[in-house]
């Protein structure tokens, strides 16, 4: 005997939410890379550029969720460390792991999962306040409380020194965070289904 009807539509749900899950991940990872193309600028003579694919990093948690969005930035760095040239500036491989930028790439992870973990639980409909609150503390807070301590150990400077360094980058990225959430927000206005809280909740209930 065959499955029954529902047993057999359940599946093919489930199979098309897994496909789906894919498809956005992969995006996210291509539009961060994508966003590495205008490449990078150093300055005040800073070892780790400004670059605009932090952008992409509080795009893919604000609009993906925690779980989705983390993945997202898991698969171009997993990338990133096999060789491909996916990181501003044509940068690649292994060595950027180890440079002055390495703890503001690996900082990349917690921070879209604190963004996408923020959104989640901002509501059906969060506001332009509440996403620039989300973003600015995992697109640009937590980066930098990675990315500062290693820059200051593989540079040899003193901790206050490449705080001070980094300060450069803070008007650019407040202002990537505020272009994420007006963005943000008019994709959940356009599609609802966008918002990661009315997907948990839909996950939650069974609902497909």
């Amino acid at each position: 005997m065959g499955e029954p009807d529902e047993l057999v539509w359940d599946r093919r749900m489930r199979t098309s939410i897994r496909t789906a899950d894919l498809a956005r991940i992969s995006v996210f990872a291509a539009l961060i890379a994508v966003l590495g193309l205008p490449g990078a600028l150093n300055v005040f003579g800073n070892a780790v550029p400004i670059t605009l694919q932090t952008l992409g990093v509080m795009l893919a948690g604000a609009v993906l969720g925690a779980w989705r969005g983390t993945l997202a930035v898991a698969v171009l760095l997993v990338l990133v460390a096999a060789g491909l040239p996916l990181l501003a500036g044509g940068r690649g491989g292994l060595g950027v792991f180890v440079g002055p930028s390495a703890g503001f790439l690996l900082g990349w992870l917690p921070g879209v999962a604190l963004t996408g973990w923020l959104v989640e639980r901002a509501g059906r409909s969060p506001g332009v306040v509440r996403l620039l609150a989300a973003c600015l503390a995992g697109g640009v807070a937590t980066i930098y409380l990675f990315g500062i301590p290693v820059q200051a150990l593989v540079t040899g400077l003193p901790l206050g020194k490449a705080a001070l360094l980094s300060a450069a980058f803070l008007p650019g990225d407040v202002a990537k965070a505020v272009v994420a959430a007006i963005v943000v927000r008019g994709t959940q206005r356009a599609y609802p289904d966008a918002v990661p809280a009315v997907r948990r909740e839909r996950l939650r209930s069974g609902e497909r």
